[in-house]
Protein backbone atom coordinates (compact mmCIF):
# COMPACT_ATOMS: atom_id res chain seq x y z
CA UNK A 1 0.00 0.00 0.00
CA UNK A 2 1.54 3.01 -1.18
CA UNK A 3 2.00 5.64 1.89
CA UNK A 4 0.42 8.67 2.26
CA UNK A 5 0.88 12.20 1.48
CA UNK A 6 -0.26 16.10 2.63
CA UNK A 7 -3.53 16.67 3.43
CA UNK A 8 -4.60 12.43 3.51
CA UNK A 9 -1.84 11.65 5.52
CA UNK A 10 -2.88 14.33 8.07
CA UNK A 11 -6.60 13.19 7.85
CA UNK A 12 -6.24 9.76 7.88
CA UNK A 13 -3.09 8.68 9.55
CA UNK A 14 -2.95 11.26 12.00
CA UNK A 15 -6.42 11.60 12.58
CA UNK A 16 -6.58 14.97 11.64
CA UNK A 17 -5.01 16.11 14.99
CA UNK A 18 -5.57 19.65 16.36
CA UNK A 19 -4.37 19.49 19.49
CA UNK A 20 -0.30 18.54 19.42
CA UNK A 21 2.29 18.04 22.25
CA UNK A 22 5.83 19.01 21.19
CA UNK A 23 8.87 17.28 21.51
CA UNK A 24 10.73 18.01 24.56
CA UNK A 25 14.04 16.50 25.06
CA UNK A 26 13.73 14.55 28.83
CA UNK A 27 9.98 15.56 28.71
CA UNK A 28 8.17 14.35 26.09
CA UNK A 29 8.76 10.69 27.44
CA UNK A 30 5.93 7.85 27.27
CA UNK A 31 4.55 8.64 30.84
CA UNK A 32 3.81 11.87 29.94
CA UNK A 33 2.87 11.93 26.70
CA UNK A 34 -0.13 9.01 28.01
CA UNK A 35 -0.90 12.07 30.67
CA UNK A 36 -1.23 14.47 27.83
CA UNK A 37 -3.37 12.12 25.26
CA UNK A 38 -5.88 11.36 28.41
CA UNK A 39 -6.36 15.25 28.97
CA UNK A 40 -6.74 16.21 25.12
CA UNK A 41 -3.91 15.59 23.18
CA UNK A 42 -4.85 14.00 19.25
CA UNK A 43 -0.95 13.91 18.39
CA UNK A 44 2.64 13.54 20.35
CA UNK A 45 6.34 13.33 19.65
CA UNK A 46 8.94 11.48 20.79
CA UNK A 47 12.11 13.37 22.07
CA UNK A 48 14.49 14.94 20.14
CA UNK A 49 16.75 11.72 19.03
CA UNK A 50 20.41 11.98 18.05
CA UNK A 51 20.56 10.00 14.78
CA UNK A 52 23.96 8.79 15.11
CA UNK A 53 23.46 7.77 18.38
CA UNK A 54 20.26 6.17 17.69
CA UNK A 55 21.71 3.97 14.36
CA UNK A 56 25.18 3.02 16.44
CA UNK A 57 23.59 1.98 19.62
CA UNK A 58 21.52 -0.54 20.18
CA UNK A 59 20.78 0.17 23.86
CA UNK A 60 20.19 4.35 23.07
CA UNK A 61 17.00 2.71 20.83
CA UNK A 62 16.06 0.56 23.37
CA UNK A 63 15.64 2.85 25.64
CA UNK A 64 14.21 5.84 23.81
CA UNK A 65 11.63 4.29 21.61
CA UNK A 66 11.69 0.26 21.63
CA UNK A 67 11.41 -0.54 24.96
CA UNK A 68 8.37 2.73 24.71
CA UNK A 69 6.10 0.91 21.97
CA UNK A 70 2.36 0.94 23.13
CA UNK A 71 -0.63 0.78 21.27
CA UNK A 72 -2.35 3.87 23.54
CA UNK A 73 0.93 6.01 22.26
CA UNK A 74 -0.76 6.57 18.61
CA UNK A 75 -0.35 8.55 15.83
CA UNK A 76 3.16 9.48 16.84
CA UNK A 77 5.74 10.95 15.42
CA UNK A 78 9.55 10.40 15.95
CA UNK A 79 11.94 13.42 15.93
CA UNK A 80 15.66 12.76 15.03
CA UNK A 81 18.33 15.28 14.94
CA UNK A 82 20.65 14.45 12.20
CA UNK A 83 23.06 16.32 9.58
CA UNK A 84 23.89 13.56 7.34
CA UNK A 85 21.34 12.29 4.67
CA UNK A 86 22.94 8.93 4.87
CA UNK A 87 22.63 8.71 8.72
CA UNK A 88 19.58 10.34 8.87
CA UNK A 89 17.91 7.56 6.58
CA UNK A 90 19.47 4.74 8.27
CA UNK A 91 18.53 5.71 11.56
CA UNK A 92 14.83 6.37 10.33
CA UNK A 93 14.37 2.60 9.10
CA UNK A 94 15.50 1.51 12.54
CA UNK A 95 12.46 3.72 13.62
CA UNK A 96 9.96 3.41 11.16
CA UNK A 97 7.78 0.30 12.52
CA UNK A 98 7.14 2.08 15.57
CA UNK A 99 5.61 5.54 14.25
CA UNK A 100 3.64 7.06 12.10
CA UNK A 101 6.20 9.47 10.84
CA UNK A 102 9.75 10.23 10.74
CA UNK A 103 10.15 14.20 11.79
CA UNK A 104 13.40 16.48 10.98
CA UNK A 105 14.37 18.64 13.73
CA UNK A 106 15.20 22.20 12.26
CA UNK A 107 14.09 23.89 15.12
CA UNK A 108 16.59 23.38 18.06
CA UNK A 109 18.05 26.96 18.63
CA UNK A 110 20.25 25.39 21.88
CA UNK A 111 23.93 25.67 22.12
CA UNK A 112 24.10 21.80 21.70
CA UNK A 113 22.81 21.97 18.23
CA UNK A 114 25.33 24.77 17.15
CA UNK A 115 27.97 22.42 18.31
CA UNK A 116 26.68 19.33 16.61
CA UNK A 117 25.48 21.44 13.61
CA UNK A 118 21.80 20.23 13.59
CA UNK A 119 18.59 21.67 14.51
CA UNK A 120 18.19 25.24 13.21
CA UNK A 121 21.63 25.89 12.54
CA UNK A 122 21.12 24.11 8.90
CA UNK A 123 18.46 26.55 8.17
CA UNK A 124 21.03 28.32 5.89
CA UNK A 125 22.07 25.16 4.31
CA UNK A 126 19.04 24.29 1.60
CA UNK A 127 20.96 21.67 -0.97
CA UNK A 128 22.00 19.83 2.45
CA UNK A 129 18.48 19.67 3.60
CA UNK A 130 16.71 19.04 0.05
CA UNK A 131 19.04 15.98 -0.09
CA UNK A 132 18.06 14.65 3.24
CA UNK A 133 14.38 15.40 2.62
CA UNK A 134 14.47 13.40 -0.29
CA UNK A 135 16.24 10.30 0.35
CA UNK A 136 14.49 9.89 3.14
CA UNK A 137 10.79 10.43 1.35
CA UNK A 138 12.06 7.68 -1.27
CA UNK A 139 13.47 5.43 1.29
CA UNK A 140 11.19 5.04 4.07
CA UNK A 141 7.47 3.36 4.43
CA UNK A 142 6.42 6.33 6.57
CA UNK A 143 6.06 10.17 5.35
CA UNK A 144 9.05 12.65 6.46
CA UNK A 145 8.13 15.86 8.12
CA UNK A 146 9.49 18.73 9.48
CA UNK A 147 9.81 21.67 12.37
CA UNK A 148 11.66 24.79 11.45
CA UNK A 149 11.96 28.14 12.89
CA UNK A 150 11.68 31.27 11.06
CA UNK A 151 13.98 33.72 9.60
CA UNK A 152 13.22 37.45 10.21
CA UNK A 153 12.03 37.73 6.77
CA UNK A 154 8.92 36.44 5.85
CA UNK A 155 9.76 36.15 2.00
CA UNK A 156 12.76 34.08 3.01
CA UNK A 157 10.30 31.64 5.26
CA UNK A 158 8.10 31.47 3.01
CA UNK A 159 10.94 30.21 0.30
CA UNK A 160 12.16 28.34 3.12
CA UNK A 161 8.82 26.12 3.57
CA UNK A 162 8.53 25.69 -0.29
CA UNK A 163 11.71 23.86 -0.85
CA UNK A 164 11.06 21.80 2.02
CA UNK A 165 7.91 21.04 0.31
CA UNK A 166 9.26 20.33 -3.00
CA UNK A 167 11.99 18.41 -1.42
CA UNK A 168 9.20 15.56 0.22
CA UNK A 169 8.21 17.13 3.24
CA UNK A 170 4.49 16.05 3.73
CA UNK A 171 3.95 17.93 7.40
CA UNK A 172 5.63 21.47 8.31
CA UNK A 173 5.62 22.89 12.02
CA UNK A 174 6.24 26.74 12.21
CA UNK A 175 7.87 27.83 15.39
CA UNK A 176 7.06 31.35 14.98
CA UNK A 177 10.26 32.54 16.16
CA UNK A 178 14.40 32.96 14.76
CA UNK A 179 16.96 30.99 16.21
CA UNK A 180 18.08 33.78 17.61
CA UNK A 181 15.40 34.04 19.91
CA UNK A 182 15.16 32.21 22.99
CA UNK A 183 15.36 32.06 26.69
CA UNK A 184 14.52 35.52 28.48
CA UNK A 185 14.82 36.45 25.19
CA UNK A 186 12.38 34.46 23.39
CA UNK A 187 9.58 37.38 23.25
CA UNK A 188 6.40 36.85 21.42
CA UNK A 189 6.25 34.11 18.62
CA UNK A 190 4.85 35.68 15.21
CA UNK A 191 1.90 34.23 13.76
CA UNK A 192 1.95 36.58 10.76
CA UNK A 193 5.10 34.61 9.55
CA UNK A 194 3.31 31.28 10.25
CA UNK A 195 -0.01 32.35 8.05
CA UNK A 196 2.36 33.06 5.23
CA UNK A 197 3.77 29.60 5.33
CA UNK A 198 0.38 28.31 5.61
CA UNK A 199 -0.61 30.00 2.38
CA UNK A 200 2.03 29.64 0.10
CA UNK A 201 2.21 25.54 0.73
CA UNK A 202 -0.05 22.48 -0.46
CA UNK A 203 0.66 20.21 2.81
CA UNK A 204 -0.80 20.49 6.37
CA UNK A 205 1.12 23.35 8.72
CA UNK A 206 1.18 22.98 12.87
CA UNK A 207 1.51 26.66 14.91
CA UNK A 208 4.11 26.59 17.36
CA UNK A 209 4.65 29.37 19.98
CA UNK A 210 2.25 31.74 22.69
CA UNK A 211 -0.18 28.80 23.47
CA UNK A 212 -0.72 29.16 27.00
CA UNK A 213 -4.50 27.85 27.34
CA UNK A 214 -7.43 26.61 24.92
CA UNK A 215 -8.21 29.99 23.99
CA UNK A 216 -5.10 30.82 22.20
CA UNK A 217 -4.88 27.70 20.19
CA UNK A 218 -8.53 28.44 19.15
CA UNK A 219 -7.27 32.13 18.01
CA UNK A 220 -4.22 30.78 16.66
CA UNK A 221 -6.15 28.55 14.66
CA UNK A 222 -8.38 31.63 13.55
CA UNK A 223 -6.10 33.86 12.90
CA UNK A 224 -3.15 31.52 10.77
CA UNK A 225 -5.50 29.24 9.29
CA UNK A 226 -3.06 25.83 10.49
CA UNK A 227 -4.33 22.54 10.86
CA UNK A 228 -3.29 21.94 14.05
CA UNK A 229 -1.13 23.51 17.10
CA UNK A 230 1.41 22.28 19.11
CA UNK A 231 1.89 23.71 22.57
CA UNK A 232 5.56 22.94 24.76
CA UNK A 233 5.93 24.80 28.11
CA UNK A 234 2.01 25.38 27.94
CA UNK A 235 1.85 21.71 28.27
CA UNK A 236 4.47 21.04 31.02
CA UNK A 237 2.63 23.33 32.93
CA UNK A 238 -0.32 22.28 32.52
CA UNK A 239 -1.09 18.90 30.72
CA UNK A 240 -4.90 19.33 30.75
CA UNK A 241 -4.42 22.65 28.18
CA UNK A 242 -6.00 20.67 25.48
CA UNK A 243 -9.47 19.93 27.66
CA UNK A 244 -9.85 23.78 28.71
CA UNK A 245 -9.31 22.51 32.18
CA UNK A 246 -6.88 24.34 35.16
CA UNK A 247 -7.03 21.44 37.51
CA UNK A 248 -5.21 21.14 40.86
CA UNK A 249 -1.59 20.65 40.44
CA UNK A 250 -1.97 17.68 42.96
CA UNK A 251 -4.45 15.68 40.74
CA UNK A 252 -2.01 16.07 37.17
CA UNK A 253 1.19 14.88 39.97
CA UNK A 254 -0.37 11.95 41.46
CA UNK A 255 -1.88 10.43 37.84
CA UNK A 256 1.30 11.20 36.22
CA UNK A 257 3.38 9.18 39.17
CA UNK A 258 0.93 6.88 38.33
CA UNK A 259 1.51 6.14 35.26
CA UNK A 260 5.12 6.49 35.67
CA UNK A 261 5.21 2.91 37.73
CA UNK A 262 3.51 1.51 34.78
CA UNK A 263 5.77 2.98 32.85
CA UNK A 264 9.25 3.33 34.37
CA UNK A 265 11.18 6.67 32.99
CA UNK A 266 14.74 8.04 34.85
CA UNK A 267 13.97 9.85 37.54
CA UNK A 268 15.38 13.28 36.54
CA UNK A 269 12.32 13.81 34.07
CA UNK A 270 10.16 12.43 36.39
CA UNK A 271 11.34 15.25 39.09
CA UNK A 272 11.61 17.87 35.85
CA UNK A 273 7.89 17.36 35.45
CA UNK A 274 6.85 17.93 39.27
CA UNK A 275 9.15 21.51 39.35
CA UNK A 276 6.94 22.52 36.00
CA UNK A 277 3.98 21.17 37.52
CA UNK A 278 4.53 22.73 41.42
CA UNK A 279 5.98 25.61 40.01
CA UNK A 280 4.61 28.44 41.46
CA UNK A 281 3.68 26.49 44.62
CA UNK A 282 7.87 25.46 45.02
CA UNK A 283 8.03 29.85 44.69
CA UNK A 284 5.89 29.37 48.14
CA UNK A 285 7.32 26.51 49.96
CA UNK A 286 11.32 26.64 49.47
CA UNK A 287 12.00 24.05 51.80
CA UNK A 288 9.78 21.60 49.80
CA UNK A 289 11.54 22.67 46.44
CA UNK A 290 15.26 22.00 48.07
CA UNK A 291 13.48 18.11 49.25
CA UNK A 292 12.16 17.53 45.22
CA UNK A 293 15.72 18.36 44.48
CA UNK A 294 17.91 16.15 46.45
CA UNK A 295 15.35 13.17 46.69
CA UNK A 296 16.72 9.98 45.24
CA UNK A 297 13.91 7.06 44.82
CA UNK A 298 10.41 7.56 43.39
CA UNK A 299 8.42 6.82 46.43
CA UNK A 300 10.81 9.70 48.05
CA UNK A 301 9.47 12.03 45.37
CA UNK A 302 5.89 10.53 45.92
CA UNK A 303 6.35 11.65 49.15
CA UNK A 304 7.08 15.37 48.15
CA UNK A 305 4.10 15.59 45.90
CA UNK A 306 2.42 14.40 49.20
CA UNK A 307 3.49 16.88 51.57
CA UNK A 308 3.07 19.69 49.68
CA UNK A 309 -0.69 18.58 48.46
CA UNK A 310 -1.25 18.71 52.45
CA UNK A 311 0.10 22.25 52.48
CA UNK A 312 -2.03 23.46 50.11
CA UNK A 313 -4.77 21.58 51.19
CA UNK A 314 -4.32 23.30 55.02
CA UNK A 315 -4.05 26.51 53.33
CA UNK A 316 -7.75 26.16 51.59
CA UNK A 317 -8.96 25.70 54.86
CA UNK A 318 -7.52 28.70 55.98
CA UNK A 319 -8.25 31.12 53.05
CA UNK A 320 -10.47 34.03 53.61
CA UNK A 321 -13.14 34.86 52.08
CA UNK A 322 -12.54 37.15 48.99
CA UNK A 323 -9.20 36.70 49.02
CA UNK A 324 -7.40 36.74 45.33
CA UNK A 325 -4.28 34.78 43.92
CA UNK A 326 -0.57 37.18 44.90
CA UNK A 327 1.74 38.09 43.24
CA UNK A 328 -0.58 38.62 40.13
CA UNK A 329 -1.18 35.13 39.30
CA UNK A 330 -4.83 33.92 37.27
CA UNK A 331 -5.32 31.21 39.92
CA UNK A 332 -4.01 30.25 43.58
CA UNK A 333 -0.79 28.91 42.93
CA UNK A 334 -2.00 25.14 43.44
CA UNK A 335 -3.78 25.32 40.50
CA UNK A 336 -2.37 24.07 37.01
CA UNK A 337 -1.60 27.55 34.85
CA UNK A 338 0.71 28.88 32.46
CA UNK A 339 4.03 30.29 33.40
CA UNK A 340 5.14 33.50 31.65
CA UNK A 341 8.73 33.82 31.11
CA UNK A 342 10.06 36.77 32.35
CA UNK A 343 12.44 39.16 29.99
CA UNK A 344 15.92 40.17 30.98
CA UNK A 345 14.99 43.73 32.97
CA UNK A 346 12.27 41.47 35.00
CA UNK A 347 15.11 38.49 35.64
CA UNK A 348 17.66 41.19 36.90
CA UNK A 349 15.01 42.53 39.45
CA UNK A 350 14.33 38.53 40.58
CA UNK A 351 18.00 38.42 41.12
CA UNK A 352 18.21 42.16 42.72
CA UNK A 353 20.36 43.65 40.18
CA UNK A 354 19.71 46.61 38.48
CA UNK A 355 21.83 46.76 35.22
CA UNK A 356 21.72 44.21 32.45
CA UNK A 357 25.66 43.73 32.70
CA UNK A 358 24.99 41.95 35.87
CA UNK A 359 21.64 40.75 35.23
CA UNK A 360 20.48 37.21 33.38
CA UNK A 361 23.91 35.67 32.32
CA UNK A 362 22.98 31.74 31.49
CA UNK A 363 22.71 30.02 28.36
CA UNK A 364 22.90 33.32 26.45
CA UNK A 365 26.38 34.45 28.56
CA UNK A 366 27.62 31.27 27.54
CA UNK A 367 26.91 31.03 24.33
CA UNK A 368 28.82 34.62 23.89
CA UNK A 369 31.69 33.65 25.35
CA UNK A 370 31.54 30.94 22.76
CA UNK A 371 31.09 33.31 19.68
CA UNK A 372 34.47 36.06 21.12
CA UNK A 373 31.49 38.66 21.85
CA UNK A 374 31.70 39.09 25.12
CA UNK A 375 34.43 39.83 28.23
CA UNK A 376 32.08 38.59 30.68
CA UNK A 377 32.07 35.46 32.28
CA UNK A 378 29.95 32.82 33.70
CA UNK A 379 30.04 32.19 37.37
CA UNK A 380 31.72 28.80 36.52
CA UNK A 381 34.42 30.49 34.80
CA UNK A 382 34.75 32.97 37.15
CA UNK A 383 36.08 30.84 39.72
CA UNK A 384 38.01 28.72 37.50
CA UNK A 385 39.57 32.36 36.81
CA UNK A 386 40.22 33.10 40.80
CA UNK A 387 42.64 29.37 41.05
CA UNK A 388 44.26 29.68 37.76
CA UNK A 389 44.59 33.70 37.30
CA UNK A 390 46.74 33.06 34.35
CA UNK A 391 43.78 30.73 32.33
CA UNK A 392 42.47 32.31 29.13
CA UNK A 393 38.92 31.30 28.06
CA UNK A 394 40.03 32.54 24.20
CA UNK A 395 38.08 30.45 21.81
CA UNK A 396 40.65 30.71 19.53
CA UNK A 397 43.58 29.62 21.64
CA UNK A 398 41.11 26.05 22.45
CA UNK A 399 42.82 22.75 21.41
CA UNK A 400 41.93 21.50 18.01
CA UNK A 401 40.73 18.08 18.33
CA UNK A 402 41.06 15.38 15.36
CA UNK A 403 38.21 13.50 14.73
CA UNK A 404 37.24 9.94 14.96
CA UNK A 405 37.82 8.34 11.59
CA UNK A 406 34.50 6.58 12.08
CA UNK A 407 31.44 8.78 14.20
CA UNK A 408 33.74 12.31 14.16
CA UNK A 409 33.95 12.60 17.82
CA UNK A 410 36.85 13.51 19.05
CA UNK A 411 39.55 11.08 18.51
CA UNK A 412 41.91 9.20 21.41
CA UNK A 413 45.20 11.20 21.33
CA UNK A 414 47.27 7.55 21.54
CA UNK A 415 44.79 5.06 19.56
CA UNK A 416 46.28 3.24 17.35
CA UNK A 417 42.82 2.73 15.56
CA UNK A 418 42.38 6.90 15.01
CA UNK A 419 39.36 6.17 16.95
CA UNK A 420 37.29 7.24 19.88
CA UNK A 421 37.01 5.30 22.70
CA UNK A 422 33.54 3.77 21.87
CA UNK A 423 34.59 3.47 18.09
CA UNK A 424 37.75 1.57 19.03
CA UNK A 425 36.75 -0.35 21.49
CA UNK A 426 34.20 -1.89 18.81
CA UNK A 427 37.36 -2.62 16.45
CA UNK A 428 39.51 -3.98 18.57
CA UNK A 429 36.84 -6.31 19.53
CA UNK A 430 36.31 -7.46 16.16
CA UNK A 431 39.57 -7.68 15.57
CA UNK A 432 41.02 -8.87 18.75
CA UNK A 433 43.80 -6.31 19.08
CA UNK A 434 45.17 -4.05 21.82
CA UNK A 435 44.78 -0.38 22.29
CA UNK A 436 47.28 0.81 24.87
CA UNK A 437 45.92 4.38 24.26
CA UNK A 438 42.51 3.50 25.61
CA UNK A 439 43.97 0.72 28.07
CA UNK A 440 42.09 -1.81 25.78
CA UNK A 441 43.87 -5.38 26.12
CA UNK A 442 41.56 -7.60 23.84
CA UNK A 443 44.34 -9.72 22.10
CA UNK A 444 46.62 -9.71 25.44
CA UNK A 445 44.03 -11.03 27.73
CA UNK A 446 43.09 -13.70 25.06
CA UNK A 447 46.38 -14.87 24.62
CA UNK A 448 46.46 -14.97 28.65
CA UNK A 449 43.22 -17.28 28.78
CA UNK A 450 44.34 -19.81 25.83
CA UNK A 451 47.71 -20.11 27.69
CA UNK A 452 45.73 -20.68 30.81
CA UNK A 453 43.16 -23.08 29.22
CA UNK A 454 46.16 -25.11 27.29
CA UNK A 455 47.86 -25.56 30.79
CA UNK A 456 44.93 -26.77 32.49
CA UNK A 457 44.88 -29.44 29.66
CA UNK A 458 48.56 -30.62 30.58
CA UNK A 459 49.11 -29.44 27.26
CA UNK A 460 52.28 -26.78 27.23
CA UNK A 461 52.52 -23.69 24.96
CA UNK A 462 55.49 -23.76 22.28
CA UNK A 463 57.01 -21.09 24.10
CA UNK A 464 56.72 -23.18 27.28
CA UNK A 465 58.20 -26.06 25.61
CA UNK A 466 61.12 -24.00 24.72
CA UNK A 467 61.87 -23.11 27.71
CA UNK A 468 61.68 -26.68 29.25
CA UNK A 469 63.51 -28.04 26.60
CA UNK A 470 66.56 -25.51 27.36
CA UNK A 471 66.21 -26.22 30.67
CA UNK A 472 66.73 -30.14 29.98
CA UNK A 473 69.92 -29.32 28.15
CA UNK A 474 70.77 -27.31 31.02
CA UNK A 475 70.66 -30.14 33.14
CA UNK A 476 72.24 -33.01 31.02
CA UNK A 477 75.59 -30.38 30.34
CA UNK A 478 75.40 -29.99 34.51
CA UNK A 479 75.16 -34.35 34.57
CA UNK A 480 78.15 -34.67 32.24
CA UNK A 481 80.35 -32.08 33.85
CA UNK A 482 79.95 -33.70 37.02
CA UNK A 483 80.11 -37.27 35.23
CA UNK A 484 84.03 -36.42 34.07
Amino acid sequence: MPKLRGEAFWRETLRSAHYVVAPMVDQSELAWRLLSRRHGAQLCYTPMLHAQVFLRDANYRRENLYDEACPEDRPLIVQFCANDPEVFVQAALLAQDYCDAIDLNLGCPQMIAKRGHYGAFLQEEWDLLQRMILLANEKLSVPITCKIRVFPDIDKTVKYAQMLEKAGCQLLTVHGRTKEQKGPLAGVASWEHIQAVRKAVNIPVFANGNIQCLSDVEECIRKTGVHGVMSAEGNLHNPALFEGRNPLVWEMAEEYLEIVRKYPCPLSYVRAHLFKLWHHTLQVYQQLREELAKVKTLEGIVDVNRELKLRCQEEIANQKEGEKPKEGLPFFHWICQPYIRPGPKERCRENGDSGTEKGVRGKRALEEEEDGNSELLSKNKQKKKLRNPNKSFDPSLKPKYAKCDQCGNPKGNKCVFNMCRGCCKKRAFKEVADCPGHGLLFKTKYEKSLSWQLSQRGIQTPEISQRGDAEAGETAVLKEAGDS
